[in-house]
């Protein structure tokens, strides 16, 4: 953290631009994290695919399963290895309001240069215990924290209390997590405090083009629909963000079989089947070349079947290479 808490919203505006990727959390055969292979996507995503940034020990780096001492070691690996080369956005929310400060603290004590904060996600919560939790972190902490409503918590942030936060000089954005439609208010609403993002591909064009949004904050795509010699996703985001819309149209047209695939094997499975898909991240991920490997229980690793098909379906569209 290299700003004043007062500067967290300007230093956001200034360092959230382009492609940020959320990287998953490696384990070893013994299932331990692998800081060895965190550091070796990190460098990957950085230095072969150009991504803007980090977003760590989040949704898609399995969080909910490992220890708090798990995760601050998962965010030191990955500052150590992301420093000089691009900022890191680390996730720190839990249920707990007390684990969240701690969280946080020690992300900004290790070199993180924001946090992100999933809305607490159990139990069910009144607006005024949801108020009351997000005062208590947001005022025990310095680095500038982004807010995270998604649908994969179970819980939606009330716009009312949106409106709020966005007033706080530490809040400097939001990664909406919900439908386009909610994506739209959100901004109507607080565009003008913070930075609003919705990290959906197919509208990440139309956000830019009609809505200003700058940064694709933060998913497994930016890795997943690219590798080194194919980064159509990379040329269209900075042929739009240079004003140059029509050609990035043309760009972002050849990405329709990936979208396909995503939504067959990525947020489908989330939409069809309430699955969460790192266990299909991962797999799709390691057939590219990072990490890969299979989740933590309670999720479950690809049946033989399911892998020998992705691997058809990533070859058929030309990613294996």
């Amino acid at each position: 953290m290299k700003y004043a808490r007062a500067d967290a919203k300007q230093a956001a505006r200034e360092q959230f631009t382009g492609l940020w990727a959320a990287v998953t959390t490696p384990f070893t055969a013994a299932g331990q994290v692998d800081a060895d292979a965190t550091a070796s996507d990190i460098g990957h995503v950085a230095d072969r695919l150009g991504v803007g940034g980090i977003f760590c020990t989040g949704v898609m780096a399995e969080f909910w399963c490992l220890t708090t001492e798990e995760r601050k070691r998962a965010v030191e690996t990955v500052v150590e290895a992301a420093t000089g080369k691009v900022p890191v956005l680390a996730h720190t929310g839990h249920h707990s309001a007390r684990e969240t400060v701690e969280l946080t603290r020690h992300a900004e004590q290790a070199g993180a240069d924001f946090a992100v904060v999933i809305t607490p996600y159990y139990p069910v919560s009144s607006y005024q215990g949801l108020r009351a939790w997000f005062h208590e972190v947001l005022s025990a902490v310095d680095i500038g924290v982004w807010l995270f409503d998604t649908s994969y918590s179970g819980v939606t942030l009330p716009m009312d209390l949106i409106d709020e936060l966005a007033d706080l000089e530490n809040v400097c954005g939001i990664k909406v997590g919900h439908d386009h439609d909610r994506y739209l208010e959100t901004l109507q609403r607080v565009g003008d405090r913070m930075l609003v993002c919705e990290a959906n591909e197919a509208m990440w064009l139309e956000n830019m083009r009609d809505h200003g949004q700058t940064v694709y904050m933060s998913s497994a795509i930016p890795f997943l629909f690219q590798t080194p010699s194919q980064q159509p996703m990379r040329r269209y985001t900075e042929l739009a963000l240079a004003g140059e819309f029509e050609k990035a149209a043309e760009v972002a047209a050849t990405l329709e079989p990936l979208r396909t695939l995503g939504s067959k094997w990525l947020h489908g499975q989330w939409l069809r089947d309430r699955t969460v898909p790192v266990p299909f991240i991962k797999a799709w991920a390691g057939l590219l070349g990072m990490s890969g490997g299979d989740p933590r229980a309670p999720l479950t690793r690809l049946t033989t079947e399911q892998r020998t098909e992705l691997e058809a379906d990533l070859a058929a569209v030309g990613l294996l290479e």
